[in-house]
């Protein structure tokens, strides 16, 4: 399934799936029906919250509700029950994650654009859940930040508490993949000492995340899924995560050890080489601007810049 945030017509916050790249079913009204054709007793509101946070800490049982009412609602003569995709406002995924854990440096061509010594442990920093923005946003960069880049980067969701979670039990955690955009105002992160990568990396707006969240039947391991940017419509990172130093069973485990992740949980899994910052010469992002990010089977995410 690709499972959605949005708003319908009305601005009614809902929790969707995706049907067939160009519709969107409201899981809740669908297995409503469901169950009225069953002439089962109506729980389709404590099955599908309208939250996705609260809809990944019911499990199991709100992924086999939602299956049965993508299934209803897909049948010929029950297009009430979806509506176009291109006319409901997507929003985050996971509009306020509880944490957003983001790995640096960690995809081998990356870690040599930029340099330093080989990293025995994955490079950790946090995002805010206020960093949080929806698919076809305009970032807003403050007016005082010189050096924004772009970072496109596969988003890990969490479905499952994990705590201590060994690395061959760490996918059974995962609820899903969605793709989002690590922008960072540079400066913080390279030009002042000590560092100050949270900060560059959690202004407002700075981590744009979408379009859904696709959960695991739907897009397969995640060895080798390609990752790419393009920035104004010039293929700008072309990447796979075969190529991740820490791929995300590690990640996972390891984060797992120091902190529960918990459902509705964001891993920010890291960047390809081909970003702003080590180019030659450097190029940020300026007003206008056009990014256009893809994760193999995952989804497509865009947005601009204000």
């Amino acid at each position: 399934m690709r499972l959605a945030s949005y708003r319908d017509g009305k601005g009614s916050a809902r929790l969707g799936a995706v049907l067939g790249g160009a519709e969107v079913v409201d899981l809740r009204a669908a297995l409503a029906g469901a169950l009225a054709a069953a002439g089962e007793p109506d729980r389709s509101a404590e099955a599908i919250p309208s939250d996705m946070t609260a809809f990944l800490v019911l499990g199991e049982e709100s992924l086999v509700a939602a299956a049965r009412a993508l299934t209803f609602a897909a049948a010929p003569g029950r297009e009430a029950l979806r509506s176009p995709l291109a006319g409901v406002e997507l929003l985050a995924p996971v509009p306020r994650p509880g944490k957003i854990v983001g790995v640096g440096r960690n995809y081998g061509e990356h870690a040599r654009e930029v340099g330093g010594p080989k990293q025995e442990a994955p490079r950790i920093f946090l995002k805010p859940a206020s960093s949080v923005a929806t698919p076809g946003c305009a970032v807003r960069v403050p007016a005082a930040v010189r050096k924004p880049d772009w970072e496109a980067e596969l988003g890990v969701v969490i479905g499952r508490a994990a705590r201590d979670v060994p690395e061959a039990k760490a996918l059974e955690h995962v609820a899903g993949y969605t793709v989002l955009d690590d922008v960072s105002a540079r400066e913080f992160q390279f030009d002042i000492a000590p560092p100050q990568t949270s900060f560059a990396k959690g202004m407002d707006g700075f981590c744009p995340m979408g379009p859904w969240i696709a959960t695991p039947e739907e897009v397969g391991e995640p060895w080798a899924l390609a990752v790419r940017c393009w920035l104004n419509g010039e293929l700008v990172q072309d990447g796979n995560t075969r190529d991740m130093i820490f791929p995300v069973p590690a990640l996972v485990s390891y984060l797992s050890r120091f902190m529960t992740l918990e459902p509705g949980d964001v891993i920010a899994t890291g960047t390809p080489a081909g970003v702003g910052a080590f180019r030659d010469p450097p190029r940020w992002l300026r007003s206008g601007d056009r990014l256009r990010m893809e994760v193999e089977r995952v989804g497509v995410l865009e947005h601009s810049v204000a």
